[in-house]
């Protein structure tokens, strides 16, 4: 398997490859490209997103700036939102879902690295490279994610879901629910009013 391959099955893999280096690059030089464009550009917006992402629906807007590792793995759906100085690492598969509100300084995290200080260095051609890990994260339909959210590595948010500014998502969330806190915790339904 090559370290792309391996990168996105979630296995132990070294981010000093070739291959990743280039996507890197790359997505580096449209990040730049995207953050410098003017804010009423919106053909030149578009189309770099579409060549930045994996995925993207129509009608979606990304405030500037804008930081991910690769780029091709964010998959993002209609009408949604990512706004100002985000940071989305995909090093794995980031799905967000149509109608989705990410607020500011909202950070997406797909890598891992391992708990034993022994696995996260190998010499690889005499160096001491990183050896990192990855899980997918998954955003559904019509959420909100709050301002200075955190979403870590393997969590799932499901639809119509409201995560409170601030958080950290440590742990999947299901449909139709209001979270908050660090770590995020269900507070009620979406949709009750606070008592």
């Amino acid at each position: 398997m090559t370290e792309r391959e391996k990168m996105l099955a979630g296995m132990p893999y070294c981010s000093a490859d070739a291959e990743l280096r280039a996507l890197g690059t790359k997505a580096s030089a449209l990040t730049k490209e995207y953050n410098s464009l003017g804010a009423d550009n919106e053909a030149g917006k578009e189309e770099i997103l579409h060549k930045l992402f994996g995925f993207c629906g129509k009608d979606v807007r990304v405030n500037q700036p804008i930081h991910v590792d690769y780029g091709c793995n964010i998959h993002i759906g209609d009408n949604s939102l990512i706004n100002k100085n985000c940071t989305l690492l995909d090093t794995n598969i980031i799905k967000i879902g149509s109608r989705v509100l990410i607020a500011p300084d909202v950070k997406i995290y797909t890598a891992c690295h391992s708990a034993d200080k022994n696995e996260r260095f190998k010499e690889i051609d005499g160096k001491l490279k990183i050896i990192t890990f990855t899980k997918p994260v998954e955003i559904g339909d019509d959420t909100w994610i709050g301002g200075g959210s955190i979403i870590l590595p393997g969590v799932k948010i499901g639809s119509n879901v409201i995560i409170g500014a601030g958080s950290v998502v440590t742990k999947d969330i299901p449909d139709n629910v209001v979270s908050v806190g660090n770590p995020c915790s269900i507070v009620r339904v979406n949709g009750e009013q606070n008592e």
